[in-house]
């Protein structure tokens, strides 16, 4: 019999000496790095989102100690005609900003995109109020809307219209406050779709036009599906921004008249700064989150992008 050549077995390679227990190694300097951002980001964000969460089962008047009271507050809340108001304002305030806000940005990135003249003042001038504080555009609108001496009703009298009590009627105010509102968010919607329009393959509208389509046919069928993900994203944006609503109700209108075109954000101000119930405050702060968390799940599902 021949006998079979048995295999050496393989012989380990010894590491180096002195490297035998390395452990890998460790840079712990980008901690460091890291924490100029995450250390702020917990102690201003995370930890006052935290504490107001535990305010919202307390009643504390920011004097003393908070005392727990379970869920008293939202108890008070659900059965308080004000925020009840407030909410209903508030979608109120989105039915009419987030449409005007989206239809109008649309429509002046097309324009700018389009190369019209005097497109390239039209950007500037479209995107220059959103770096204006609400603050400025408030005491702007007061004058432009004033019943008597506002430059609208003016320019409505004009043409035979009987001034409008944009901020001193309650059947107004909310509509006063939206138009104010629609005008400075406006630049950050007209900028996104800009972007978004320049990053359409222009192979698409070409071939669309040597198949005889037409501007409207471009528009419905080329341009609007390929802006999905902005449109939802604008949206979402928006709703977020619109039911946050304070600085513009605060100077103009001041919540009223008769609470007419008060918010979530003002009511809560109303509590926690001028009458001292933060907990309650807190409360209603955590109700709103909820809403909007809801109401932005819903908007992404119903805009959601095609695969």
């Amino acid at each position: 019999m021949t006998d079979m050549a048995v295999p050496a077995p393989e012989t380990a390679v010894a590491p180096p000496p002195g490297r035998r227990h390395e452990r890998p190694r460790v840079d712990r300097v980008g901690y460091l790095f890291v924490a100029f951002f995450s250390v702020p980001f917990f102690l201003f964000n995370i930890l006052p989102v935290l504490f107001g969460v535990y305010v919202a089962f307390t009643r504390w008047s920011i004097v003393g100690s908070p005392r727990w009271v379970g869920t008293e507050n939202f108890t008070r809340a659900f059965a308080d005609p004000w925020v009840t108001v407030a909410f209903q304002n508030a979608l109120i305030y989105g039915v009419l900003i987030v449409p005007g806000v989206t239809v109008l940005g649309l429509a002046f990135a097309l324009f700018v995109s389009r190369g019209y003249p005097l497109s390239g003042l039209a950007r500037t001038l479209f995107f220059a109020p959103n770096v204006v504080s609400a603050t400025v555009i408030g005491l702007v609108w007061v004058w432009l809307l004033d019943t008597q001496f506002g430059l609208v009703n003016h320019y409505l009298g004009v043409v035979g219209v009987s001034a409008v009590p944009w901020l001193t009627s309650t059947d107004w105010s909310l509509v006063g406050v939206s138009i104010a509102s629609v005008w400075w968010d406006l630049g950050l919607a007209f900028v996104l779709f800009l972007a978004a329009l320049q990053d359409i393959p222009a192979d698409l509208t070409e071939a669309a036009l040597v198949d005889g389509a037409g501007r409207w046919q471009r528009l419905f069928f080329i341009v609007l599906p390929q802006l999905r993900p902005v449109i939802s994203m604008v949206v979402t944006l928006q709703l977020i921004s619109t039911f946050r609503i304070f600085s513009q109700v605060y100077v103009m209108t001041n919540g009223g008249p008769a609470g007419s075109s008060s918010s979530p954000i003002y009511y809560i101000y109303t509590m926690a700064i001028v009458r001292n119930l933060f907990g309650y405050a807190s409360a209603i702060a955590l109700l709103l989150f909820i809403v909007i968390l809801v109401i932005t799940l819903l908007q992404r599902f119903l805009l959601k992008e095609r695969a």
